[in-house]
This record gives structure tokens, sequence and C-alpha cells, in this order.
């Protein structure tokens, strides 16, 4: 292949030489160690350890791209391995792309295909490629798949981009599931040697999660809430099932959807003036279905006789509270996270984690039910009383940071309240105290024995200055979470806000097939819509489909079936559906239509994993599933 470089003097002439020398066997890894006359370093080459089977791959690649060309260059092309199966010719629309941009010429063989690289740069005006030029702006290079790329392609393509690095800087990325050293097992040392390698870490999934969390969920601001249960579906579809926070973030939109389709006052599940003002307007009968809200009648019976009466029967009434209700929940809100990331703050550090590790699990404690009448409640509070003084302070730095972010009147308060502490804290220094030395008489073991007990039980304990004022921040911490951290199921109107249907979720997102599978074979008419379907439990519609009359026959067997009885029992049905008469000689017997309808009904059988062959006998099959729809 011939090789024309434009910039370097004499390199076609040494290239004739090298071929009419060598013949025509050189190939392009060759030739580019011939001419670097010098090891030349490429810019940067970060290896991005992302993990193995991560499901979020694609998208982290996408978000990284994004970002890139955003920020750093918008010459940004990402490539899997199998696009790149072998060495691709150059294209010709990157040299005439390349012409107008940067000094260097060149005719090369490449080794991986950037053409959306081309296409997303030739929409650039030429007022930005001119400026782009001056910048001298990278070209970001991104293998998404690094263990998957043929080595000798890798070799041949870094190789020749290093002879290029100070006219055409170049910067790769490696995205690698293993360990660093896939980089040496892939590359020789002296390609490895002209890279300049920094390695970075992607998140772990459970991060992401935290931050979903954090920006969507614990957030004031986001007016649409989850119950406890269904974060609990939610987060265990994730941990237990796919490690994707896409998924996890397309749960989310699905329980808002199913909110906001299933609930008619979800027209009150918005920013606090709309939703202000739709209460003004509502319709009567949604000022009915506020009287159903099971939180609405606790607080109507919570109210004197007269008020119970207005609003049962006063409609404007009923709105007006409506109003003063949908405050109080803005309200409570905005007191509980702040409130709920201070306890995180304080016991997250704690041994053995008795509130959790993740600020989810206390989220999901505390709008289930009372925090303080749990026994894990009690335990993080007998651990916050033996607190150091400077892990006390630094707990409540941490607290004050989180509550200057708060905007309500009440945190501002509590906010005053903690610096007071805090104050108290630095100015006390500790004192100790003068242990007066006891003398005891010569006495035997069992006399001392008995003194000293006696004086134990006599003795009160007397606590220092640093130890009654952590007693009064901890007691303060307590009283912060029993009048601020009261589950959401007790503030009226929460069903405005707060998707509770865990059981459609589950439903939804964690489907059982296996499950569905045996209903439609149980119930065909319910998915077929034919009339002639339609039987009473227990019976068997020889109108129903051959893998459903079989399925229907294998439930009243054991744990091995007789082929021979099964076939017969088939026959027997597909024979009422001919209308022959069961007491005569002729009905029973089978036809080879009838055999191979069965053999296939049965295969379908087994596809689906409710039957296997047995050796145990070889005209029986082992059924492997209990308990049908």
């Amino acid at each position: 292949k011939n090789l024309k470089c434009v910039g370097f003097e004499g390199t076609g002439q040494y290239y004739s030489n090298l071929k009419s020398r060598y013949g025509n066997n050189i190939d392009t890894c060759n030739i580019a160690q011939l001419l670097a006359p010098s090891i030349i370093d490429l810019s940067k080459t970060f290896y991005c350890h992302l993990g193995v089977n991560v499901p979020d791959h694609a998208m982290t690649f996408r978000s990284l791209c994004n970002l890139l060309q955003d920020s750093v260059t918008p010459f940004v092309v990402s490539v899997h391995a199998k696009e790149c199966a072998g060495v691709c010719k150059q294209n010709e629309m990157l040299i005439s792309y390349l012409k107008s941009f940067f000094t260097l010429v060149c005719q090369a063989t490449l080794t991986i295909r950037i053409i959306d690289l081309l296409q997303k740069c030739t929409q650039v005006s030429p007022k930005r490629k001119e400026n782009l030029a001056k910048n001298d702006l990278p070209v970001v290079v991104i293998f998404k798949d690094f263990e998957a790329f043929n080595s000798q392609v890798l070799q041949d393509f870094i190789l020749i981009c290093s002879r290029y690095t100070q006219e055409l800087p170049f910067v790769f990325i490696f995205g690698i599931a293993t360990s660093p050293s896939a980089i040496q097992h892939r590359l020789p040392h002296s390609v490895s040697s002209l890279l300049c390698i920094e390695v970075f870490h992607s998140l772990s999934c459970t991060q992401h999660l935290a931050s979903v969390f954090d920006k969507l969920i614990l957030n004031s601001q986001f007016p649409f809430k989850l119950s406890s249960r269904v974060i609990q579906v939610l987060v265990g579809i994730f941990l237990y099932h796919d490690f994707s926070v896409q998924n996890f973030v397309k749960g989310l939109q699905f329980s808002m959807l199913e909110h906001f389709n299933s609930q008619p006052l979800s027209v009150l599940c918005c920013q606090k003036h709309e939703a202000l003002l739709s209460a003004k307007i509502l319709s009567k009968q949604n000022v009915e279905r506020i009287r159903h809200l099971p939180s609405f009648m606790r607080y109507v019976e919570t109210q004197e006789p007269q008020e119970q009466v207005r609003l049962l029967t006063n409609d404007e009434h009923v709105k007006e509270v409506c109003q003063k209700l949908l405050k109080n929940l803005h309200t409570y809100h905005k007191n509980y996270y702040p409130i709920l990331q201070c306890l995180h703050s304080l016991t997250s550090s704690l041994p053995k984690f008795p509130l959790g590790k993740h600020i989810r699990e206390l989220h999901v404690s505390c709008i289930e039910k009372n925090l303080w009448e749990t026994e894990e409640y009690d335990s993080a509070l007998q651990l916050l009383r033996i607190l150091a003084k400077d892990e006390l302070v630094a707990a409540l730095r941490s607290c004050a940071e989180i509550l200057k972010s708060a905007n309500t009147k009440r945190m501002q308060n509590v906010l005053q309240q903690l610096e007071d502490f805090l104050g108290r804290l630095e100015a006390l220094q500790g004192k100790t105290d003068s242990v007066s030395k006891m003398e005891y008489q010569r006495t035997d073991l069992f006399q001392l024995q008995k003194t000293l007990l006696e004086k134990e039980s006599r003795r009160t304990k007397r606590m220092n200055p640093f130890e009654v004022l952590r007693s009064q921040v901890i007691d303060f911490i307590d009283s912060l979470v029993r009048e601020y951290l009261t589950p959401a199921e007790f503030q009226p109107l929460n069903e405005v806000c707060y998707y509770s249907s865990s059981g459609v979720l589950r439903q939804r997102l964690n489907v059982t097939p296996r499950t569905s599978i045996q209903a439609a074979l149980t119930h065909p008419f319910y998915y077929l819509k034919n009339e002639s379907l339609k039987t009473n439990t227990g019976t068997i519609s020889s109108a129903a489909p051959d893998l459903c009359i079989v399925y229907k026959l294998h439930l009243e067997c054991g744990r091995l079936i007789n082929l021979y009885d099964w076939l017969e029992a088939y026959v027997t049905v597909m024979s009422a559906a001919e209308d022959q008469d069961t007491n005569s000689e002729e009905c029973g017997k089978f036809d080879s239509l009838k055999h191979a309808r069965f053999i296939q009904a049965v295969s379908e059988m087994e596809f689906l994993g409710f039957v296997k062959s047995t050796k145990q006998k070889t005209d029986h099959v082992a059924r492997l599933t209990w308990g049908g729809c």
C-alpha cells in the first residue's frame, strides 16, 4: 500500500526505498515503527474503569460525549470494536475537512472509521472553524469496549497517530471493564510507551442512585412523592435485579404517570402557588373526592362538631380548608428534608448503622411509622449520648451547614439554637474532678466486697459540664425528630402528592413471566377474545388451542406423566369437538394428525419449561411446575 505523507520531507522516498528493499509484505505496524525516528507522546490517554456488566454502559459514554463536546472540543467520536474489525482506508472526506483546520495534510491508512465525527464537524460555521483552528482543539476518540478491540488494530492506530501529535493532538479514552493491566496485555511496550496514561473510575451505581434520591425524591421543590412501599419496590428491583439507574428513573417516571392518570386530585400535585389556584376552582366532584380521602376524614374527626358539619356540607368552606392544608403540606416537606439530612449526618457514622447506612433507608423508616418508637432509634440515641467532644462538634457543624440552605423560619430558629450549642461546646473547657483517695481498714475479702457494694449502691454519679451539655444537645435533636419527622400519611391530603400503589408498580416493572403464561394457558378467552373459549372452572374446552388443552391435562398428573395416557386424554377431548359418541369404539382412537398435534404441543410445553424428558422411564416426562392458575 502506498503511504504518502505531506509535511515530513523525504518520507515518501524513504518508504519507496523500504518497499524496494523489503518487498510488498510490509504491514502498517512495521511501517509506522520504521517511520518513527523518535518516540512522540500522545497528548493524553485516559483509562476509564467502568466495571463488568454495567447496565448503563451506553448511557455513561453518551453522557461523556455530550460533556466533552460542550466543554472541551466538538471533535468527539466513540467507536465499538465491531466497527473496527480490520484496517480501513483513510476517508477522503476526513482529509478534505482536516485541510481547512490543521497544517497537517496526510494520506495514510487509519484503523477506525470516524464518519460520525466528520458529519458533526461539517455543521460548524466558518467563523467557528477559524476559532477552532486557532485554539488547536484536540480530537477525542473513545474506545467503548477496549478489551474487545483487535490488538493489531489498536497498535496500528496509536503508532500512526503518534506521528502527528504536534499538528493534530489526539486524546484517547479507553473504556476498560477489568483492570489497568489490560493495557499492558493488549499493547506491547513499544506502543504503550507512546501514551501518557491517566486513570479515573466511574462512580458506582449506588452512588448514582443516591444522587437521584437527593435531586428528585428528597427535594421539597419536586412536588411528586413516593410512599415507603413504592420506594422499597423500586430500590429492591435496583439492588436485586439490574443495578440500572436508568431503569430506576424509568420506574420513577412510570410511577408519576400512573399517579396522575389514576388520581383525579393529582391536579393539586404541583408547585405551591399553582396548587392554591387549583384549589380555589375545584369542581363539585373533586370536592366530594377530597371528602372521601382517608387523611381528610381523619382530619374531620379531630375537629369540633360544628366544623365537621361545615366540612361535610359546605363546598366553599372545603376549598378554603383545602388551601390551608396544602400550605401545611408544603411547609411539612420544607421542614422534613433538612431535619432528615441532619439526622442522617449524625447517625451515618455510628457503629453498625442502627438507622441505616444510606439516607433512603432512614427516609423509608420515617415516612412508614413513628421513628422514635423503634428500637433502632433508641439504640442510635444511646450511641449519640457517648460521643466524644470533637465528634459531637463535627456532627453539629455538618448539621448547621445543612440548615443554612433551608429557607423556612423554623429551620432558621433551629440553626440559631444549634450555633448556640456549638458556641457553648467550643467555649467549654474540660475540668478534672479531684478524686479523693479512700482509705480502707484491714479486713477480710468478704467484708471488703460487702463494703464496696454498699458504697457503690449509695453513690450517685455526677455528670461533668460537657456531659450535661451533650445530654441537652441530644434531647434537642430528639425533640426535632418528634416534631418534624412524623410519617407522611398523618398529613391531611397526602394522597394528592404521594403515590402508594406498590402492587401496580410491582406488577408492571417486576413481572413474573411464568405466572402470565400460566394465566394465558388456563384462560385463553381473555387473550384471544373468542366466545367459544369461555368455560366453567375446572372444565376443558375442546375449542381451545392444543397447547391449552395439553397444559390443563398435565395439571391433573403427578410428578411423572405417562405420554400414552396423556395422548389418550388429549384425543378424548378432541373427539368431543368432533361430536363423536364417547361410548362408541371410534372415540379415543387417534390418527396421525392428532398424534402430530399432540407431539407439537408437548414440545411447546417443554420449551416453556413445564415438562422435561426423564431417564427414569423412557415413555414418561417429568413435571416441573406446580400450583397453576
